[in-house]
């Protein structure tokens, strides 16, 4: 008899694209057993696919660990951190353009201040123009809005199979992502240990290490997910490093610095990383008070930008 399993998602077609990539996994993982997944569609955000665990009409939840609530969920366990993909930020341009080549004075369409007020740090130039919903539609949107280029997750095109229009994927040293970019979560009733066992084929302790780093910094920065912070941890065998920055919509204030240590000490690296950032202004950034403007680095011809009485900071 087949082995029925909910999963609650978003109808979004991500969503149903990493869907149908857990469902593919579980196949290979358990080849001897025969399971009849099922997808139960849901509004978009975590607390929809939480109350569908809890009511038992779901037996897994999973999420954009990117976008999924700081705080802990009762009766809810997250019991799987797959390996993460691909988490750098991805640039989309009309012609297949790296940055570098884009016109002066081109507009970029981005959908938050994270990318944006990077993306002016490295070319002051630009014109952002606001650029929402999924990555599909804001594709197709790119000639209407008059646009020369996207910043986008290069994981999410791949996982749409629009991994053939990126023209230039940025290195974290460039461009830091979203805490969490490309990972994602399953989460299973904290009692459900048929869904622990499932699931643990799933589980990356690399990736998991990662983003609970990168986690603990944007939660000891008082900010959520879409806060204007950059944090990406890469594990080196049983050591990590995690970079992390704090940046102004127009680029012109920016707290940015790195950490390392044991990746098990993952938690404890990632907070002490928010306090370094505290401690050279990222706290005012998020607040909205007024600090010097630090160098700005372009890398449109002309080198770089300094702005009057900044503070000198190491190139991106």
């Amino acid at each position: 008899m087949p082995e029925r399993l909910v999963v609650a998602t978003s109808g979004a077609a991500l969503d149903r694209a990493r869907a149908a990539w857990l469902i593919r996994e579980l196949a290979a993982a358990w080849p001897e057993r025969e399971l009849a997944i099922a997808l139960l569609a849901l509004e978009p955000g975590s607390s929809a696919a939480r109350e569908a665990l809890r009511a038992g009409r779901a037996d897994l939840a999973l999420h954009a660990l990117a976008e999924l609530d700081l705080a802990p969920a009762p009766g809810i366990a997250r019991v799987a951190v797959p390996q993460r993909g691909d988490p750098r930020e991805a640039l989309v341009s009309r012609g297949g353009r790296v940055l570098a080549y884009l016109p002066e004075g081109s507009r970029v369409g981005v959908d938050c201040q994270r990318r944006g007020g990077q993306l002016l740090r490295r070319r002051s130039d630009l014109v952002l123009v606001p650029s929402a919903g999924d990555p599909a539609s804001r594709l197709a949107r790119l000639d209407a809005d008059g646009c020369e280029a996207l910043v986008l997750g290069a994981a999410e095109l791949e996982r749409l199979d629009l991994g053939a229009r990126i023209a230039e994927r940025f290195d974290p040293d460039q461009m830091i992502p979203a805490p969490g970019q490309a990972a994602l979560a399953l989460e299973a009733r904290a009692d459900d240990a048929r869904m622990r066992e499932l699931l643990a084929p799933l589980h990356d302790p690399l990736s998991a290490y990662a983003v609970e780093a990168e986690r603990a910094c944007l939660a000891r920065l008082g900010a959520g997910p879409g806060a204007p912070v950059g944090v990406h941890a890469i594990t080196d065998g049983e050591q990590m490093v995690v970079r992390g920055a704090v940046v102004s919509a127009d680029g012109t204030r920016t707290a940015r610095m790195h950490w390392s240590g044991p990746a098990r000490d993952a938690v404890d690296l990632g907070e002490t990383l928010a306090e370094l950032l505290i401690s050279i202004g990222a706290d005012k950034i998020l607040s909205g008070a007024p600090m010097p403007r630090t160098l700005r680095y372009s890398l449109h011809p002309g080198g770089r930008d300094v702005e009057p009485g900044g503070e000198a900071e190491p190139p991106a």
